[in-house]
């Protein structure tokens, strides 16, 4: 597909954006998804192109935290739960390649209002220490990762709230060990959905170069903040909240009304 020369510079600093917001929160891809629609692409073709640099900031994300002491224990813990969310990423990434965009759209949005309200009620429980590490071993837990997954295989925006939801409030992870977690796990999920789309031709390999530096960079700069800063889980929250809301926004075309 053909773009104007200036939407490179644009998909990188995009890419950049999501990259900080997907690595701290989630619903990043507003930004990027937003972008490669108005440069014409379309839905399914902007769906698959999206998935480049989300792998990217994963693979980037994980090699900076491997310095940090909470590594290991960790990956060890992601490792129980990459299996069924692994499965329902490969049968998610199937169903989405018929689905009519506008059943997508409604899918998102009304998922995304749900969430909002989850973060909103309680939000102590969103600053909580991790409580135990046994607790992702429950079978209520592989069928939530594994319906995150399908989620996620299916459309991917707004994965990374569902990840954190289910780590915190149901395996009772604090929000910053939850969030590696979750990195961890979207690595393992998005790998073999981004085959299934290269395979379908659903990829547009510039535009995603150009989103996957962009994004790469922003997960190193998210990264370093989690590691280094204290109050990095009250800051996970605040973006949560506002990704969250800028998406109910978009995908239900509020906007207009203000207009």
């Amino acid at each position: 597909m053909d773009l104007s020369w200036y939407l490179y510079p644009l998909f990188f600093f995009a890419g950049l954006l999501a990259g900080f917001i997907n690595t701290l929160a989630g619903n990043g891809s507003v930004f990027t998804l937003s972008l490669l629609l108005f440069s014409g692409m379309p839905a399914g073709l902007a769906n698959g192109t999206n998935r480049v640099g989300a792998l990217v900031q994963c693979i980037v994300s994980i090699a900076t935290f491997r310095n940090s002491n909470q590594f290991k224990p960790l990956l060890k813990n992601s490792a129980v739960l990459m299996i069924p969310a692994f499965i329902g990423a490969v049968i998610g990434a199937n169903s989405a390649i018929n689905i009519p965009d506008e059943t997508l759209t409604k899918v998102i949005g009304y998922l995304m209002i749900f969430m909002l309200g989850i973060v909103l009620l309680k939000p102590k429980r969103w600053l909580i220490e991790t409580v135990s590490r046994e607790n992702n071993k429950s079978v209520l837990n592989y069928l939530i990762f594994f319906a995150i997954g399908w989620y996620a295989g299916f459309i991917q925006m707004g994965m990374g709230v569902l990840f954190l939801a289910a780590l915190v409030l149901v395996s009772k992870y604090s929000l910053i060990h939850a969030n590696m977690i979750k990195i961890m796990i979207s690595f393992a999920i998005l790998f073999p959905a981004l085959l299934i789309y290269i395979y379908n031709n659903q990829v547009d390999w510039q535009p995603a170069i150009a989103l996957a530096l962009g994004q790469g960079l922003g997960a190193w700069i998210a990264t370093k903040f989690a590691l280094e800063n204290k109050n990095a889980s009250i800051w996970v929250r605040r973006i949560l909240i506002v990704m969250i809301l800028l998406a109910i926004i978009k995908l239900f075309n509020l906007y207009t009304y203000f207009i």
